[in-house]
């Protein structure tokens, strides 16, 4: 059972891996395709969120961030593949930042075929997110480590 479970989570770690691969090959000096891709999105999130909250979303590289969520896909599927629960926690994280951002769906008519693909995309990374929470979840779910119970021993007469 543990090495079916090894498995699984390196084919599940494996979407992040290889997503953050290839980012890394592309990211070139200005942060690639993926920054070019992230910079007018993340406006528009920015945007949207400052006139839903009054909150002033910080300006900041965009080819920062996508350095910055490379390496927490990484370091995170790295550590998820070893079962621990803090590799979860920070694909968690990134899902949880990015899928909003790149995923923007609310910003199209709901007939449009744009709007269509984002969704199916935002779902996608939503399952990723709900099997991330029920790994989370029947990992705390486990106890540590199981007590021995005793029987007890007949008394001599």
């Amino acid at each position: 059972m543990a090495f079916i479970s090894f498995v699984g989570r390196v084919l599940f770690a494996s979407v992040f891996i290889l997503s953050a691969w290839q980012e890394f090959n592309e990211f070139g000096s200005d942060g690639g395709p993926a920054a070019h891709i992230m910079a007018p999105k993340f406006r528009s999130f920015s945007k949207h969120v400052s006139s839903h909250t009054g909150f002033q979303v910080p300006h900041f590289e965009m080819k920062h961030a996508v350095a910055a969520a490379m390496s927490v896909k990484a370091v995170g599927s790295l550590i998820f593949i070893l079962g621990s629960s803090i590799g979860a926690y920070l694909l968690l994280l990134h899902q949880l930042i990015v899928t909003p951002i790149l995923y923007d769906f609310y910003n199209y008519d709901a007939d449009t075929k744009e709007f269509n693909l984002l969704f199916a995309k935002f779902a996608q990374n939503l399952a990723l997110f709900g099997a991330l929470l029920f790994f989370i979840g029947m990992k705390n779910s486990i106890p540590r480590r199981q007590l021995k119970k005793r029987s007890p021993k007949p008394k001599a007469l």
